[in-house]
């Protein structure tokens, strides 16, 4: 019994690899811990319940929470700028930035297209002078740039034609007074019975042929612009035709000159042209009449004109039209040679929301509008649509009748930077 027994032992301790009170222990210890799991399973649907109430009293805390906030959150989205701090200004410092109020509401924009060009002369009042005459320069008694009047003395010329054609006036004057004084002779002695009709006949026609002479010989002088008298035979004063500018002068004293010789360039600088070359894609938008801007490149100004002529040739090299825009030039800033842009204007198309074009600044990143509240003003945010350098077009931010600043309004933003920074600290 004991050898079986000991061979059983010995067969279990080869099975295991474990002696036999080894093997109890790890039975016993798998025995309390199946009877552990069998209680913790028992107690876990209660434990499970209560867990649940606190999480959903957790949940429900949360939820009230939220809700809370969301009450709060409403009246916000209600204000004009949820996200922008109210910028304080007092009617004093409003009223010392020059900060202009406007109302948003509909206007027209217009569709312009721009082009580069050219201040020039009104070459319909631009003339170049020629003195008509050969002779010696004897005077100049205006300078480059000088404003003349229509009549104003430019030059004096000793000249030999103009000589010429004054004596063969005063000669055909002497003429004209003797047949006149015989045919008054004539006549007399016909109606006295004395002399024959024909002689009054003849003596008239003398007379009207030496009246031919005088006025042929005034007509001569006249085409070469100078007077019947005009102190010595030879002096011929060459004065301007029209109000103008002396833009360029060729003329010296003691100079030989010539008929034919441009001796002053003088135009009429109150109206100028601003010339453009209009591709051929863009033609189809541009007719005599329309309204164009005219923009310096060199400086701020801005002037506004009508399209007076659109060439009827493109160009072989350019494929371009001439066009030209004239304008008043009043106080003389538009000078000729002048590089310039010009706005014109193709379309119209009414909008029901805008405001000026200053009045649209960037601030934070995003597109804002100054819109005027009690305490100042506030930083409204807004999607802005078409313009025309003017008005822009406010497609979402903004209702109609809305008080904003309208000019000066970086100085609002300038406000607001100085406030974040001042908050940031």
């Amino acid at each position: 019994m004991n050898f079986n027994q000991d061979k059983q032992g010995g067969e279990t301790k080869r099975a295991f690899g474990l002696p036999r009170r080894q093997l109890i222990a790890i039975a016993v210890l798998i025995a309390l811990g199946v009877t552990g799991g069998a209680a913790i399973l028992a107690a876990g649907p209660a434990s499970s319940a209560k867990g649940g109430h606190a999480e959903h009293a957790e949940h429900g805390e949360e939820s009230s929470h939220d809700d809370h906030g969301h009450g709060d959150e409403k009246p916000k989205a209600e204000a004009k700028a949820p996200d922008a701090e109210p910028i304080a200004m007092t009617e004093a410092q409003i009223e010392s930035a020059a900060i202009t109020l406007d109302t948003a509401g509909p206007a027209t924009i217009r569709t312009t297209t721009r082009l580069p060009g050219e201040i020039g002369f009104n070459e319909d009042r631009t003339a170049h002078v020629v003195p008509r005459v050969s002779g010696v320069v004897e005077a100049v008694p205006v300078t480059l740039g000088q404003t003349v009047r229509k009549g104003d003395l430019l030059a004096v010329i000793a000249s030999a034609q103009v000589s010429d054609q004054r004596s063969e006036l005063l000669a055909a004057l002497k003429r004209e007074q003797l047949a006149r004084t015989t045919f008054e002779r004539e006549r007399k002695l016909w109606e006295e019975k004395i002399s024959p009709r024909q002689d009054v006949d003849i003596a008239e026609q003398a007379l009207r042929e030496a009246e031919i002479a005088v006025a042929n010989a005034r007509q001569k002088l006249q085409a070469v612009g100078a007077t019947p008298r005009g102190g010595a035979l030879n002096r011929f004063e060459l004065r301007a035709p029209f109000d103008g500018v002396v833009v360029e002068k060729h003329l010296t004293r003691g100079e030989q000159v010539k008929e034919d010789a441009s001796v002053f360039v003088l135009s009429d600088l109150r109206t100028v042209w601003a010339r453009i070359d209009v591709p051929a894609g863009d033609l189809a938008k541009i007719r005599v009449g329309e309204r164009a801007v005219v923009r310096a490149t060199a400086f701020e100004q801005a002037a506004s004109g009508s399209v007076t002529y659109v060439g009827p040739l493109i160009g072989a090299q350019s494929r371009t039209a001439q066009a030209r825009i004239a304008m008043t030039n009043p106080d003389g800033a538009w000078r000729p040679g002048l590089f310039v842009n010009v706005d014109l204007v193709t379309g119209e198309t009414p909008v029901p929301i805008t405001v000026a074009a200053d009045a649209v600044q960037v601030f934070e990143d995003r597109q804002v509008v100054f819109v005027r509240t009690d305490q100042g003003f506030a930083a409204q945010p807004v999607k802005t649509g078409r313009g025309d350098g003017r008005r822009i077009e406010i497609v979402d931010g903004l209702k109609p009748g809305t008080r904003y600043a309208a000019a000066n309004a970086f100085v609002i933003k300038s406000e607001a930077g100085k406030g974040a920074a001042t908050h940031a600290h």
